[in-house]
């Protein structure tokens, strides 16, 4: 008789997203696949099979066996759009926006990304490591588990390759799954004001070649916006990623309107993400062209903001949506994706089958993970979380509180409440 690693068993309501590994969209995203007085099987890390058939897995053997005591049962959610990797908090300027200080101008005064990148260099990188691992402790324990990360914090040669080296080291030994990503073309840095064309050709000359030959990074993301990389520099940058074998990514149209959208359209990238002021263009090229649309609502939330990007209109018009976190010192502080649902349901109008399906499969999908994780079923990896709860809709409910119970990451337990 063969002895699998783990049972979880007398699931309630357990959600599989189970479904082709690729991007949902439209009606799709309302299928979450629900399953009711369910079981999981997992061996070696990985799902083996998942059954409500009561006889069937009576029959399954395992080393452990869980009770999950009809409680919801999830995928871990795949948080597709992080900056980790800072050295100081920014509370200070959060106090400024309260006061009415526009993001805007306070990032013209030195605040913002230049900020961070100041206090980042003057951080030994073992501090920094420190810091990021407590971060990504911190989003286990809120159900994360596969987030994207990106550089972007250092804007220097050496800063953002210690930026790389701190995630590559972390992920090492790490339970959570870390998809890297190059952004050296956050912000034009202090020392560079006055010569924006000379840090250009750093970020192509220099930086894209070491990280692209370490393997620091599987993605080039860059902040397309007014005041930051105009659209010639972003389609030099990602065009130049491109050719060292670098995907592409875009911060697009998140303050004003730039085309953000549609050039991430014609250069077929992966992700184009924040997307608040998008154009009926943009969403219609991204359709056309498949690129994903990552949705990140507490940034508008925490930045004070009442526009938020148009989902409904997106989804209507056939573009998939991701959630994420946007994790970072300025502009969202939070790690929670919890949280994210419910502000995508009041301000985005998502549904909460919607907003499972962008923050599970989807947002895998966005970081090129679809095949391992986003869903609970035989094949991928182990990770799924136990709630406090019993259906899916209170997660989007109950806002404001750590509602798990136990979190798994091939199919280990990571965290769970004492």
């Amino acid at each position: 008789m063969n002895f699998f690693d783990l049972v979880v068993y007398n699931i309630g309501e357990l959600v599989t997203m189970d479904g082709a590994d690729q991007p949902r969209t439209g009606k799709e995203m309302a299928n979450i696949g629900v399953l009711e007085n369910a079981a999981i099987l997992v061996d070696n890390g990985k799902i083996v099979a998942v059954s409500q058939d009561q006889n069937t897995i009576s029959q399954w053997q395992a080393k452990e066996k869980i009770d999950a005591m009809q409680s919801l049962v999830t995928p871990g959610f795949v948080d597709p759009h992080t900056h980790p990797v800072f050295a100081a908090s920014r509370e200070k300027e959060f106090c400024m926006r309260i006061r009415g200080v526009k993001y805007e101008e306070i990032a013209k005064k030195g605040g913002g990304i230049r900020n961070s990148a100041r206090k980042l260099r003057e951080t030994p990188k073992n501090t920094l490591r420190d810091l990021t691992r407590k971060r990504l402790n911190r989003f286990l324990a809120l159900g994360t588990t596969t987030i994207e990360a990106k550089s972007g914090y250092g804007l220097s040669y050496d800063s953002e390759i210690a930026s790389l080296e701190v995630l590559a080291e972390i992920g090492q030994d790490h339970a959570l799954d870390i998809v890297p990503t190059f952004m050296g073309a956050h912000e034009i840095p202090d020392e560079y004001r006055s010569n924006r064309e000379e840090y250009i050709r750093i970020v192509i000359d220099k930086m894209i070649p070491e990280v692209a030959r370490r393997k620091l990074a599987k993605y080039c993301d860059v902040f397309c916006e007014t005041h930051v990389f105009t659209l010639e520099e972003t389609k030099r940058i990602l065009q130049a990623a491109h050719e060292h074998g670098l995907l592409s990514k875009l911060h697009a149209d998140e303050l004003s309107y730039t085309g953000g959208a549609e050039l991430a359209a014609s250069l077929k990238a992966t992700s184009a993400e924040h997307l608040v002021a998008i154009s009926d263009k943009g969403i219609e090229e991204m359709a056309k062209e498949k690129v994903i649309a990552v949705l990140l609502p507490a940034t508008t939330f925490f930045l004070g903001s009442s526009r938020y990007a148009p989902a409904r209109k997106m989804i209507d018009a056939g573009v998939a949506i991701a959630l994420s976190t946007d994790f970072n010192p300025g502009s969202s502080m939070t790690q929670s994706m919890p949280i994210v649902l419910t502000i995508a349901g009041l301000y985005l109008r998502m549904t909460p089958e919607e907003a499972l399906t962008a923050s599970t499969i989807n947002a895998a999908c966005a970081i090129g993970k679809e095949k391992e994780v986003g869903s609970i079923v035989p094949g991928k990896q182990a990770d799924f979380l136990i709630w406090q709860a019993s259906h899916y809709e209170y997660l989007p409910y109950h806002f404001g509180d750590n509602l798990l119970h136990s979190v798994f990451k091939k199919g280990k337990i990571v965290y769970q409440i004492q």
